[in-house]
Parts: C-alpha cells; structure tokens; sequence
C-alpha cells in the first residue's frame, strides 16, 4: 500500500484540512520513513510515519467518511 508521496504534494486528511507535503525523511537510527507536512493555513510542522500517513481511514470508528485514505493526494 505504499503510495508515493513526494515533496509539494497537496493532500486532504479525512477530517478536512489541506496540508502541503515538505519533504519524506528517513530516521537516522531505525530507517523508518516519516512524512514532514504542514496545514495550509497554519505556520507549524507536523511529521508522521508513512505507514501512518498511508493508512487506510478506520470504518468501524468514522463510518461516514467517505475517503479510502487518511490523507487522499489532492495535488
């Protein structure tokens, strides 16, 4: 399930908001790869591992959204 998310991607998270990705960084110990964002609107950084950032949106807990993905590419 590893989309490819890039730098300058726009994405939209389940919940509404639109964010720009910066930049997908790699943990200098571990490897793991983390998604570094932040909302349009706003000045702060947020960073989220991919797996995270790909995950498909819990049904059970939202069932009325209606996006696959927590974050959806937007642009």
């Amino acid at each position: 399930m590893d989309r490819e998310i890039k730098a300058g991607m726009k994405v939209r998270h389940f919940k509404g908001y639109v964010s720009e990705i910066i930049a997908v960084a790699i943990h200098t110990e571990t490897e793991e790869k983390f998604v570094i964002y932040r909302h349009i609107d706003e000045e702060t950084v947020y960073a989220r591992p991919l797996s995270m950032f790909n995950s498909l949106v819990d049904k059970e807990k939202y069932p009325n959204v209606v996006q696959k993905y927590r974050f959806e590419i937007i642009g």
